[in-house]
Formats: C-alpha cells, structure tokens, sequence
C-alpha cells in the first residue's frame, strides 16, 4: 500500500512538472512575441491602437501591448529601457531622443493637427482668430484655459505658441489650469470651468463620439500652419538597451508605414470625420 501510495505522489508529481512547463512554455512564447510600446494619449483615446492592433497581430503573430502617457514620459520610458518601441508627437524632443542615441530609425507614420476649443458662447471673443491672437486675448481678457500641464507632447507644443505669440508661457495666474491629465480629462475640466483649451483634432472628434456630436466645447481656432500635428515611431536603440525587442519593433514600424497600414490610419473614423492621415515617405 505504501508503494503505490508512493508511485501515484510520483504519478501526480511528474504530472503536475510537465502542466507546469506547458504553461511556461505558453508563456514565454507569447512574451517572446509580445510588443511593448509606449505611446501619448491621443492614440490611445481615440481607439487607433484598438483598432489597429488586432489586425497587426493577425498579419505578423506580434501582440502589441502599450501604455498611454504623455511624449515627454514616452521618451523617458524609451530611455530606461522599459519599452522596445514608441509612437509620439513631439518632433523635437523625438529628434533630441534619437541624436543622444536612444532611439533608431525614426519613421514619420502620420499627422493630425491642433485645435483651440471653448464654450459656444466664446466668452473671450477669440474665435476665427490666428492662434497668437487668440492666446493674446486668453491672456490679455484672463480667460480659463485649461494645459495639460504634463510634458506631453500637445502640452509641448501649447508651450511653443505661448513663445512663438511673444508671450510669457503662463504659470501660477488663476486662470491658467494646469490639469497634469491627460487630454480627454483636460477637455472636461475645461468645459467645466466654462474655459478653453488646445488638443488634437482626432482627441476632439472622440469627445464628440462620446457625447453623441453635443459637445459643450467646440473649435474656435484651427488652420494656422504652426498646428500640424505630426506623429512618428521610434525604435529603442539596442545598443543601449540589450533586451529591447528590435525585430519586432522594426516588423512593427514597417507595416505601420506599408501601403496596408497607411490605409487602415486613413480608414479610421468616428462621427464620419478622420481622425488621422498618413503620411510615410516611401
């Protein structure tokens, strides 16, 4: 009785080794293909990356998994080396990024551009202005305006038109709301203290979608040629980074500049209205 109690603890044992490896197995296969980027909050918001990303996976077996930050913590991230790839907006700091020799092959994918929103009623009387004047009268009138407030790279570019206006970047005045959130949180706390604020466009649309095209905030400024809005990917340079993943960020870069992945940032819409466009060199 001993014995065969004795050989079913070895049967189980073994048994139980082998279910043991199998899901190791599993998992290690699935980590090896797994993609890890980090990336700003506007592809993440407006449903880009779950759009994209099964259709990714399908072509190539490659499941990306990302987190959604502003650009300046995306490039810190890249920088750690605790991401293999990132998509961001921030072409300076993306540039300075690659020429300390943190990233590679950065790769222009596609644009959108910024815009100004604020109450229907246009309180400061802003709309339809240039975006220097516009910031002017915010400025000038202490109209709420709602920044990012974090580093990212819209928050970067708010700062930029602030200079580029021959202003003094705001900072500790009461009606300048530095929110430290990302952009959809900064669009509600702006429409909650009936103020403006600067996003992308495709951000926007999305808060449309979500509030069924009755958005209490609606553009005031747009089209000036200092609002492009361009995004790029950017492998993390294996050579300071021995565990990054660089043939899965390469594969993943390359579809996203193919015909196929040009097309399908293109396709992509809500409320009928683009969210994106493409623009890889070929």
């Amino acid at each position: 009785m001993k014995f065969k109690n004795y050989f079913r603890f070895l049967t189980v044992t073994f048994l139980s080794v082998l279910l043991i490896s199998a899901v190791s197995c599993k998992e290690d296969k699935a980590n090896v293909n797994a993609l890890m980027m980090a990336t700003t909050t506007s592809t993440d918001n407006t449903g880009l990356l779950d759009y994209l990303a099964p259709i990714f996976k399908k072509d190539t077996g490659i499941e990306l998994k990302w987190t959604a930050v502003g650009t300046g913590k995306a490039l810190e991230m890249g920088k750690n080396c605790d991401v293999d790839v990132l998509l961001v907006h921030a072409p300076a700091a993306e540039k300075k990024f690659v020429d300390e020799g943190s990233g590679i092959n950065r790769t222009e994918l596609m644009y959108n551009d910024f815009v100004i929103i604020g109450p229907k009623s246009d309180p400061a009387g802003i709309a339809k202005k240039s975006v220097a004047d516009a910031l002017k009268i915010i400025m000038k009138k202490k109209a709420k305006f709602a920044s990012r407030g974090d580093n990212s790279g819209t928050h970067k570019k708010e700062l930029s038109l602030w200079k580029a206006a021959g202003l003094a970047v705001p900072d500790k005045q009461a009606w300048y709301i530095q929110t430290g959130q990302g952009m959809l949180n900064t669009i509600n706390i702006a429409a909650e203290r009936d103020g403006y604020t600067m996003t992308d466009r495709g951000t926007y649309i999305k808060y449309e979608a979500n509030l069924k095209g009755k958005a209490p905030l609606v553009i005031t400024n747009e089209g000036d040629k200092e609002l492009l809005n361009q995004y790029s990917a950017i492998e993390v340079n294996p050579a300071k980074c021995s565990k990054v993943k660089s043939d899965l960020a390469k594969k993943y870069i390359q579809w996203m500049a193919s015909e196929k992945g040009q097309k399908l940032i293109n396709d992509f819409k809500l409320m009928n209205k683009q969210l994106f466009t493409s623009n890889a060199k070929k």
